[in-house]
């Protein structure tokens, strides 16, 4: 298992993923801000399954191989 995502599909999966979770604690405080786990998982391991069976690849390192 390589890594597929980029360093600025990263920073903006972490991003994405701490609001959704910022949204379980403020604003309409529904349980659908614990989706924000996915993108922050995703970011911080560096494996995205779906960019996998897109055959997709953000990672520079990923693309040299």
């Amino acid at each position: 298992m390589g890594k597929n995502v980029g360093t600025v599909d990263r920073i903006l999966r972490i991003v994405v993923g701490l609001i959704l979770i910022a949204l379980v604690f403020v604003g309409p405080q529904t349980p659908w801000g614990w989706l924000g786990l996915v993108p922050l998982a995703t970011a911080l391991i560096g494996w995205c399954p779906a960019y996998r069976l897109l055959g997709m690849n953000t990672c520079a390192i990923g693309k040299r191989a």
